[in-house]
């Protein structure tokens, strides 16, 4: 871990503020003190001591924040890279999700850390559903707790009904002793077949008697939509706290529903058009005033950075929004969705998702949770004349000069500090290898293009009900 805190300055960046008024502050410091920014200014006097961090030429920003991630896949970094929704539901929720061990977890959930860290990501939301157990779980906090961000638990089981496993005693022993606080959160993650029997409903109940939120797919083409919302929301169990990740393939009856509890949408836009939830969604979320997060959803897939979701959200929208006006013989002349917007939704939008005042902007009194974005030997990080644009379409990970959370720098002149990532590889080898002794040399190489079994999984990946929905007729 990273030693005691120490001032910090950051001198003479063009600092992006994502304040209320999205200022922009060029050639300003930022000093940090402790775990807060206590002065913005040019030339600003610092105490004795403190540590000093070139950003001339360079952009600071407040650390960006995942809202969806699953870190525990992540030791199997680019495995489905061609996989379908439907075969990443048969490979994990179906056949080999069972046969990960806790340490599997740990080194999964180390190694997603690390690279979130390393692209400026301060903040992440483990969707953490393959606890088969509380030992995954105690792994799984192990190794958030080892590397030096801010992250969320959101505790989940693809391996058991969510009615199930909320009930069990070693589970609710496990959220008792858990040591949430500051630097990590917590959160339920299930989600929501729309059986009309609510087979959730227990787990839900759950949530509300510990006060935590839950984070729920919600709207994925052939697994949750707008029978599932609706059976949250006439049982009461919308709210402000409530995270809809996906949003892909619902109704604008489900989207009023959601605007009007005050929940907010987590957009995954890099699995959303690759792996087919439905089309990204942003039109119509902003549509309907609905607050947006984005978040990467795994690496097994995707890149594991929020500069790609950022960029492929752009992208995303904008194509859809040009493809509406030429079927109206029409032409875009202002694009409606602006970098500006999407650098919001990557910062402040997470913060908002999460209930944390607290993150997402630089500003006097805020956590200094902060990224530098320097790379002087790279042709692409000059000149910067739109900085939001900037961000958006030209910077990525390798750029990531200096990240500090809570005060503290966790990487700095490009190198991550406070992080063995010899070790965790270490890990993540002995993680490989035991998933391709349990799969056998065939099967390892068929998952990469799994083939389809004779299931329900085309209708239902749940394993806990039968339901079947309607879904491909009511897009």
């Amino acid at each position: 871990m990273v030693g005691e805190r120490r001032p910090v300055v950051l001198r003479n960046g063009t600092v992006l503020t994502m304040n209320g008024a999205h200022e922009v502050l060029v050639d300003h410091d930022v000093l940090v003190v402790d775990d807060r920014i206590t002065a913005i200014g040019p030339r600003l006097q610092v105490p004795e001591g403190s540590e000093e961090v070139d950003a001339s030429h360079g952009l600071v920003m407040p650390g960006m924040i995942d809202t969806h991630r699953h870190m525990w896949q992540t030791a199997m970094r680019g495995y489905g890279a061609d996989w379908t929704l439907t075969q990443y539901f048969v490979w994990y929720y179906l056949e080999w999700g069972k046969v990960f061990r806790p340490e599997d977890i740990h080194a999964g959930n180390l190694l997603a850390a690390a690279e979130a860290l390393d692209a400026g990501v301060t903040t992440t939301v483990d969707w953490s559903h393959g606890l088969q157990t509380t030992d995954h779980a105690e792994a799984a906090v192990a190794a958030l707790r080892a590397v030096p961000g801010r992250f969320v638990l959101a505790y989940g089981n693809i391996q058991d009904s969510p009615a199930s496993w909320t009930a069990k005693p070693e589970f609710l022993d496990f959220v008792r002793r858990m040591p949430i606080d500051d630097m990590l959160g917590f959160q339920l993650a299930f989600d929501v077949t729309g059986d009309p029997a609510f087979p959730e409903k227990p787990a839900f109940e759950v949530a509300r008697d510990l006060g935590v939120p839950v984070t729920t797919h919600a709207g994925v083409w052939g697994a949750t939509n707008d029978d599932g919302i609706k059976l949250m929301h006439d049982n009461g169990f919308m709210t402000p706290q409530s995270i809809y990740v996906h949003a892909a393939t619902l109704s604008a009856d489900s989207y009023h529903r959601i605007a009007a509890t005050g929940g907010s949408i987590s957009v995954s836009t890099e699995s959303e058009q690759s792996a087919g939830q439905g089309y990204p969604p942003t039109w119509a979320i902003r549509a309907h005033g609905i607050p947006v997060s984005l978040s990467m959803d795994t690496s097994v897939w995707w890149s594991g950075d929020l500069f790609s979701a950022m960029r492929s959200t752009l992208g995303a929208d904008r194509a859809r929004e040009h493809m509406a006006a030429h079927a109206r013989n029409d032409t875009v002349t202002h694009s409606a969705l602006r970098a500006e917007h999407v650098v919001e939704w990557a910062t402040m939008g997470g913060a908002r998702a999460l209930g944390r005042d607290d993150l997402g902007s630089v500003e006097v009194g805020k956590k200094a949770d902060l990224v530098l974005l320097r790379n002087e030997n790279s042709p692409a990080m000059f000149p910067v004349l739109n900085p939001y644009g900037h961000v958006a379409f030209q910077a990525q990970r390798s750029d990531v000069d200096t990240v500090v959370v809570d005060g503290r720098i966790v990487k700095r002149g490009h190198r991550l500090v406070g992080v063995d990532l010899r070790a965790i590889r270490g890990q993540v080898e002995q993680t490989v290898e035991h998933l391709r002794e349990q799969l056998g040399d065939e099967a390892w190489e068929k998952g990469m293009n799994p083939d389809i079994p004779e299931s329900k999984v085309l209708d239902n990946p749940y394993t806990y009900t039968e339901y079947r929905g309607d879904t491909r007729t009511s897009v």
